[in-house]
């Protein structure tokens, strides 16, 4: 299992991710550009010495990050999301896409991705931070798969 952010563009929320994918050994791939310099000091306050435990791979864009997924699925985890990611029926080499903080991702890529999956909120508010989304997918995807690290 993956976890890919298409054009993150906080360098804090990124430096969370890399340390999820640390904790629960994940695969993390950023989609360029980034909104942010890679160097950014942040990206490394937030991950910590966990950037050192995670495998991270940087594609200079959709189409690059896309020709290194072949056959896998790819989960876009969208607030416009037809199913619940507590009803959705994840398999173990499944890619789990985020989009952008400000904007989500275009039509263009929502149109290629396999499913597009919502974590339920309540309706009076928007969306959660990226890292937070993507820790609550990340955690159902391997708890109902049963790839959860062992304590």
């Amino acid at each position: 299992m993956r976890i890919a952010l298409y054009e993150p563009e906080i360098a804090g929320n990124v430096g969370a991710v890399l340390r999820l994918g640390a904790c629960f050994g994940t695969h993390i791939d950023l989609i360029e550009p980034m909104g942010f310099a890679w160097d950014d000091r942040r990206v490394r306050r937030t991950a910590m010495d966990y950037i050192d435990h995670v495998e991270i791979t940087r594609h200079a864009g959709f189409e690059a990050f896309r020709q290194t997924a072949p056959g896998q699925r790819l989960v876009l985890f969208t607030t416009k999301g037809s199913v619940s990611a507590y009803d959705f029926e994840f398999r173990p080499d499944d890619v789990l896409l985020f989009g952008k903080e400000s904007a989500g991702v275009p039509e263009s890529v929502a149109a290629v991705c396999d499913a597009r999956v919502r974590i339920p909120l309540r309706a009076e508010v928007r969306s959660l931070n990226l890292a937070t989304s993507a820790a609550l997918a990340l955690g159902e995807a391997l708890r109902q798969t049963g790839m959860l690290p062992e304590a």
